[in-house]
């Protein structure tokens, strides 16, 4: 399976996906651990992929998204965007309703980081 199909596989078959510099427990990027600290802080599960194994895995995912850059959130398979977007969802409030939109009101309750390996 080529890349770009695990990467449609993870964002179309993930509640919250982040593709991120690092993994949650080892983040590599400070926009990175920005946009993972506000998904923590709204309570969303995030299922985190870390492009930094092969180049390839970021050249297919904006290849995919149309989005340049890296962190990359997608909520039920839409782009969200980066950490400054994120962030600031977040802090007006439209982070936590937008997950509650597309995941239910009960999306906070099983509160759960997993990462996929994609190289």
């Amino acid at each position: 399976m080529s890349y770009a199909d695990r990467i449609k596989e993870v964002i179309d078959g993930s509640d919250v996906a982040i593709f991120m510099k690092g993994t949650p427990a080892f983040v590599m990027c400070g926009n990175s651990d920005r946009a993972l600290q506000a998904l923590r802080r709204a309570g969303a599960s995030v299922t985190a992929i870390d492009v930094l194994p092969d180049p390839q895995i970021r050249q297919e995912l904006s290849a995919i998204s149309g989005w340049p850059t890296i962190p990359q959130v997608f909520v039920k398979g839409e782009l969200v965007g980066g950490a400054d977007i994120v962030e600031e969802l977040e802090q007006s409030g439209d982070l936590e309703q937008k997950l509650r939109d597309k995941l239910g009101e009960g999306y906070a309750d099983s509160r759960d980081e997993t990462t996929v390996a994609l190289a």
